[in-house]
């Protein structure tokens, strides 16, 4: 610093701090060696607090307004510094500035899922985010806990120990309340209160500081019990199971038609899901089809019978079923009838068709 600054510092006499950023707690008023001169004008803004520290003790405290600073109004800067009658010379004296104002959009969040006993899921892991505002409502408290000897003083330097201090009061929200897990949302802002609360009453009296404002945005659950309640809402939207298999299987037919290059494996795919539907339709034009046992014989013929769920799905030759088997249309378990046998069987206890179904692997190549 070049002696034109040391003097200009020296003649300086309004004291003020013009506060140009969102997230300044507490700003050092800068100072050549602290000196005040007698008279001073000091400049508190709305939202603003000035503190006066002299040889480190926490001296007069300013409101927002405009002072002429004498020993009149610096009772206790007067008493510390041992003015009698006055003072005409500079005095020193450290001036900081508290912003009261709320620091907004500040975000929470839990960086680790909580574990939960949930009434309906069983144990279950919960993560939860949202937002919050600060404000300080102790200057005295924020500058002898935290602030110091600190020219300046920013959100960022106490943004993680509040998080902290709202995830550890949101557990104990969520485990004291037993509420279900699907029945959360509709306690958000009543949480909220409730967990703004807890968090002020851990850092009010010994930090100074005031949370105004918390919401909880979202409190999700673990993706697969996401995906489990995904499934059981879509079963809900589609009620009549056996109508939506119907659809299915006629769209799946449609584009197998509109697909010829699926060769014999897709033939085989149509016909079996085609089997399938024609079961289905069926089954809900005949609601009293006989079982597999008591089902008249089919006229004779070198084809296949194929029966499922209680009534007859429909026929192939024997050319069509290593497709079919191969697609899954005809498992070892399906019921398959033929000219010249007593009954119906499955598929995989019918000698002409087992082989279908533990084919060995042909040998490998010659090396």
């Amino acid at each position: 610093m070049g002696f034109l600054d040391k003097l200009r510092g020296e003649l300086v006499d309004i004291v003020e701090w013009l506060d140009h950023t969102r997230d300044t707690l507490v700003w050092r008023f800068p100072r050549y060696h602290n000196q005040i001169k007698n008279g001073a004008q000091l400049i508190v803004r709305p939202g603003q607090v000035a503190v006066f520290v002299h040889r480190g003790e926490l001296a007069d405290v300013f409101e927002p307004g405009h002072y002429e600073l004498r020993t009149d109004n610096l009772p206790i800067l007067s008493t510390l510094q041992g003015w009698k009658h006055g003072f005409d010379s500079p005095f020193k004296s450290e001036v900081y500035f508290v912003n009261t104002r709320q620091v907004t959009d500040l975000k929470w969040g839990t960086p680790n899922p909580i574990m939960l006993r949930d009434p309906e899921f069983g144990p279950i892991r919960l993560r939860a985010f949202g937002t919050y505002s600060l404000k300080a409502a102790d200057p005295r408290a924020l500058l002898r806990e935290l602030v110091g000897t600190d020219a300046s003083f920013d959100t960022d330097e106490i943004h993680e120990f509040i998080r902290s201090v709202i995830n550890t009061a949101f557990a104990d929200v969520i485990g004291e309340s037993k509420i279900a897990a699907l029945d959360l949302a509709a306690k958000y802002q009543e949480f909220s209160e409730i967990l703004r609360k807890k968090a002020v009453e851990r850092i009010d009296d010994e930090f100074g500081f005031d949370i105004p404002q918390l919401y909880i945005v979202n409190i999700s659950l673990p993706e697969a019990v996401e995906k489990a309640l995904d499934t059981r809402t879509s079963m809900g939207v589609i009620g009549d199971m056996n109508r939506f298999q119907q659809y299915q299987m006629g769209q799946a037919m449609t584009a197998a038609a509109e697909n010829p290059s699926g060769g014999g494996a897709a033939e085989g795919m149509g016909l079996g899901m085609g089997f399938a539907m024609a079961g289905k339709m069926m089954q809900g034009a005949n609601a009293g089809a006989p079982t597999p046992g008591s089902m008249p014989p089919p006229p004779p013929g070198g084809v296949w019978h194929i029966a499922a769920n209680g009534a007859v799905q429909g026929q192939c030759t024997m050319a069509q079923i290593p497709a079919m088997v191969a697609q899954g249309a005809i498992t070892p378990e399906t019921m398959v009838w033929s000219a010249g046998m007593g009954t119906w069987m499955a598929a995989g206890q019918v000698p002409q068709l087992a082989g279908f179904f533990n084919a060995a692997p042909p040998p490998p190549p010659p090396k």
